[in-house]
């Protein structure tokens, strides 16, 4: 499973970041890169994780953005 959980905080993987929104993941960097999207938690030199509570933020913000 690609999903980590630690001390009840969810952590999601590129992969299921990547479904979750149907980006690719040069999207997906872009956009941490540029502000418009949660950066990730650097784990290991080649392991990044999103908090599942930061991209529900955002979207929650997307969508009152859009009222």
């Amino acid at each position: 499973m690609n999903t980590t959980q630690t001390h009840d905080e969810a952590f999601l993987s590129v992969k299921k970041v990547e479904k979750r929104y149907g980006i690719s993941d040069s999207t997906l960097y872009q956009w941490s890169k540029s502000g418009i999207f949660p950066k990730p938690y650097k784990l290991g030199p080649k392991l990044s994780r999103w908090k599942l509570s930061e991209l529900e933020t955002w979207e929650q913000q997307g969508r009152e953005g859009a009222e």
